[in-house]
C-alpha cells in the first residue's frame, strides 16, 4: 500500500505552527508534531556541520523524513566553479548528511537545477555524474528549464531519469516560458514520487527583484480549494505507480505553505501517524 506524506519546505518560517516565544531550536520538534516530512533548504546555501543533522534527528520521531537539498555549488547555481572544488563540495556534503542517513531518515537528495540549466548533452552528462557521485542515496531531480519537457524531449527526459534511478520531481509552478516547467505527473523511480508546490505567482516568478527579499516575492501565493482539488487525481495517479509519495509546499512567503499542506492532507483523507506529541498551549483545555 502506497504511503503519502505531506509537509513543507523549511520549518523556521512556519509561524502559524508555533506559540509565541518558542525558541528557534525547538521549532523542528514542534513542526514534527504537525507533519511527517520536511525539506531542508539551508543545506543549499552552506555545507552544514554534522551537529545540525544530529540535532534534527534527535528532535524528530522515528519515522520522520528529510528531503535534503545539496549545496548550490553542486547543482550549477554557482557558475564557473572549478571541477576540483566541486568534487570537494560533494565530499563535504556527503560527509555532513551522515547522521540523517544513519538514522534512516533521508527520503531523498533533491537536486534542483537552475532555470538556465537546459536540455543539452553536456547537462545530461552532468546530471549523470551527480547521480554517480551520490549513488548510495535516494536521488531526486527537479528541472527548471522548459526544454526538458518540450514535446521532442519530454519522454526522453523521463526515460533518462528512470535509467539513472532518479525520482522525477513533479512541480506546480507559474507558467512563464522557458524558466518554468509544466505539470508532468510521472513516476520514474517506483520507490518514491516527489511533488513540490511553488505557488502560481507569475509576476513574482518572472521578476522577483534583487536583494535579500526576492523569495518573499517569488513564493507569495495561497492555493485555492479549487486549485488543490485539481491535484487530487494527479496524486492518485502517482499513488498507483509509486511505493511512497512525498508532497512539499514551498509557497512560504505569506505563511501559506503549512495551511495549504494541512488543507491538501484533508482532501487526500490523510491521518498522519508517528508524529511528535502536540504540545498544549496556555489556554488549551
Amino acid at each position: 500500500m502506497t504511503t503519502i506524506h505531506v509537509g513543507v519546505c523549511g520549518w523556521g518560517d512556519q509561524h502559524e505552527l508555533y506559540v509565541q516565544g518558542v525558541r528557534n531550536r525547538d521549532k523542528l520538534s514542534v513542526y514534527a508534531s504537525h507533519f511527517p516530512i520536511v525539506e531542508v533548504d539551508s543545506s543549499f546555501y552552506a555545507i552544514l556541520p554534522q551537529r545540525n543533522y544530529e540535532s534534527w534527528v534527535k528532535d524528530t520521531p522515528e519515522r520522520f523524513g528529510f528531503i535534503v537539498k545539496p549545496h548550490q555549488g553542486m547543482t550549477g547555481h554557482q557558475r564557473g566553479d572549478a571541477s576540483g572544488s566541486r568534487r570537494e563540495l560533494f565530499r563535504q556534503f556527503e560527509e555532513s548528511i551522515q547522521p540523517v542517513v544513519e538514522a534512516g531518515k533521508l527520503k531523498a537528495l533533491l537536486f534542483q537545477f537552475p532555470p538556465w540549466f537546459d536540455c543539452t548533452r553536456e547537462h545530461v552528462q552532468y546530471v549523470t555524474a551527480c547521480r554517480q557521485a551520490m549513488q548510495a542515496y535516494p536521488f531526486a531531480v527537479e528541472f527548471r528549464h522548459q526544454s526538458w519537457f518540450e514535446s521532442r524531449y519530454s519522454e526522453r527526459t523521463l526515460d533518462f531519469l528512470h535509467k539513472i534511478e532518479a525520482t522525477h520531481v513533479v512541480c506546480d509552478e507559474p507558467q512563464v516560458g522557458k524558466g518554468s516547467v509544466p505539470i508532468v505527473p510521472a513516476v520514474t523511480k517506483p520507490s518514491l514520487a516527489l511533488v513540490r508546490f511553488h505557488g502560481r505567482n507569475k509576476a513574482g516568478w518572472r521578476d522577483p527583484g534583487e536583494g535579500q527579499n526576492w523569495r518573499d516575492v517569488r513564493y507569495l501565493y495561497r492555493y485555492s480549494e479549487t486549485e488543490l482539488a485539481e491535484w487530487v487525481e494527479h496524486i492518485r495517479l502517482l499513488e498507483r505507480e509509486a511505493d511512497e509519495v512525498c508532497i512539499l509546499f514551498n509557497n512560504n512567503s505569506g505563511g501559506d505553505a503549512a495551511a495549504n499542506a494541512k488543507q491538501f492532507s484533508e482532501m487526500l483523507g490523510l491521518a498522519p501517524t508517528g508524529l511528535n506529541p502536540r504540545q498544549m498551549d496556555l489556554f488549551s483545555t
